[in-house]
Formats: C-alpha cells, sequence, structure tokens
C-alpha cells in the first residue's frame, strides 16, 4: 500500500500571504530581517523539503514492493526445496525433518471437539404463578412474575 503525500497547509497559506505582500511592494522590507526576499526563501524551502519527502516515500514504496516480491520468490525457493528433499529422501526421513519439514510419522491429527447442544437438549420449565406482595396497600398492588428475571413484565393468567 502505498504512504500517503505530505502536503502542507501552512504552505499554502503563506503562499497566499506572499501575494498578498507582493501587492503592497515587491520590495518589502519591515526591519529585523522581515523582508519579502527572506519570506520567499523560506516558503521555497519548505516547498523543496516536502517534495524531496515525497520523492522519498515514493521511493520507499518501490523498495516495499521489491522488498515483498522478493520474500514470495523466497517463499516458493523454500518450499521446492523441501519438496524436493521429500521427493529424494520421502516425507517420513530424517533428512526431511532436517529439511524443515514434519515427517508424516511425527504428525498429529486434529481431534474435533463434540459439541454438547446437539447430545443434550435443555429441558423446559413451566412458567412459575404470579406472585403479589401484600406488604403494600390495596392501591399500590403491583404484580410481579414468578421467573426472576426482574424484567417487570407482568404475567397475565
Amino acid at each position: 500500500m502505498a504512504r500517503p503525500k505530505r502536503s502542507s497547509m501552512v504552505l499554502q497559506k503563506a503562499e497566499k500571504r506572499e501575494a498578498g505582500l507582493q501587492s503592497i511592494s515587491d520590495n518589502l522590507d519591515l526591519g529585523n530581517d522581515l523582508t519579502l526576499q527572506t519570506y520567499s526563501q523560506r516558503i521555497q524551502a519548505l516547498r523543496s523539503q516536502i517534495s524531496t519527502y515525497n520523492s522519498t516515500l515514493s521511493t520507499l514504496d518501490d523498495l516495499s514492493r521489491d522488498i515483498k516480491s522478493a520474500e514470495q520468490e523466497l517463499r516458493d525457493l523454500s518450499e521446492q526445496m523441501l519438496l524436493g528433499v521429500a521427493a529424494k529422501y520421502g516425507k517420513n526421513s530424517g533428512e526431511y525433518g532436517k529439511a524443515g519439514g514434519v515427517p508424516k510419522s511425527e504428525r498429529r491429527r486434529p481431534t474435533r471437539k463434540k459439541t454438547a447442544a446437539a447430545t443434550d437438549p435443555s429441558p423446559t420449565t413451566a412458567a412459575a404463578p404470579i406472585s403479589i406482595s401484600l406488604a403494600k396497600a390495596t392501591s399500590e398492588l403491583q404484580p410481579v412474575n414468578g421467573n426472576g428475571n426482574g424484567n417487570g413484565k407482568v404475567l397475565v393468567s
């Protein structure tokens, strides 16, 4: 993935300001080394640095692609070397193990776990009866569901 190139809002703002300052005077000198020429030189220096940075990023992107390609070629060659050892000495030989392969006799077969849901269905329970708190006044009686989940839903019979 290519790295994003850099731009500069500071540079864009400075270029606009430079254009405005040039409209005042081409040889603007505000004292204390604040001249239009110095300002223009600093703008050009930043523009050059950003250009160099973006060019370097492009070079890095090219190098990164080259490295990925070389890694893929080496990965393929490594696989071919291992397959060559397997063809010459066999996949169950010590040479195959020395070359980085796992001999057939040392391979473990994966064991699959049995799922409990398929073998043991959960039993269903009957709904609990409605309970009413007798401690409250008759005008404030609130039916409470008996399932204990606290969701506040009332069971009506």
